[in-house]
């Protein structure tokens, strides 16, 4: 289930040989329904890096819900440093449920050493059956996110202090003062 807003993340895989396609279609069938409430959340993750040039992405995955979350999978989208997708790697937790209120740890692991080596950033969705996750936005575009979210919280709630401190930038004298 793709819920408003957010992005179907999916890996395409041709086993014979592609160098006579010169395109593909790719068609989608869909029905709406009832959105899933967002109560799996992601609550740690990290990249490891093993003894033989093995990268993973290890973490535990929370059920914040009110019931048991069934066939609980965390897929990660690898990209590369210019925002592109270069990979989609899933994982289902062990047990393949989670309990209301617990967590369970998730390993997944990159196998394609070409893709690892040109990954900059990861991002993570955790989805059951019954329930989808919280999004957990990519490194940059949290910080991003972060950073537009507190200047905005600082121009509507302090407005005074930023004209104030606009007022001192644009005339020379305060600034003059300031440098002696």
């Amino acid at each position: 289930m793709i819920m408003p807003g957010m992005n179907g993340i999916f890996d395409l895989m041709v086993t014979e040989n592609i160098s006579n396609v010169d395109y593909y279609t790719l068609d989608v069938d869909y029905k709406v329904t009832q959105p899933k409430d967002q109560v799996i959340e992601i609550t740690s993750s990290e990249l490891s890096y093993g003894p033989v040039d093995n990268i993973a992405i290890q973490g535990t995955v929370a059920n914040n819900g009110e019931i048991t979350a069934n066939m609980v999978k965390v897929i990660a989208t690898l990209y590369d440093r210019d925002g592109n997708v270069i990979a989609v790697s899933q994982t289902g937790t062990e047990p393949d449920y989670l309990r209301a209120n617990d967590e369970s740890f998730f390993l997944i692991p990159i196998l394609d050493k070409t893709q690892a080596s040109e990954m900059v950033d990861y991002s993570l969705v955790a989805e059951s059956e019954e329930y989808t996750a919280v999004p957990e936005f990519p490194l940059g575009s949290g910080v991003l996110l972060v950073v537009s979210l507190s200047a905005y919280i600082a121009l509507t709630k302090n407005p005074s202090v930023i004209t104030r401190s606009l007022g001192h930038l644009s005339n020379p004298r305060w600034i003059l003062s300031r440098l002696r």
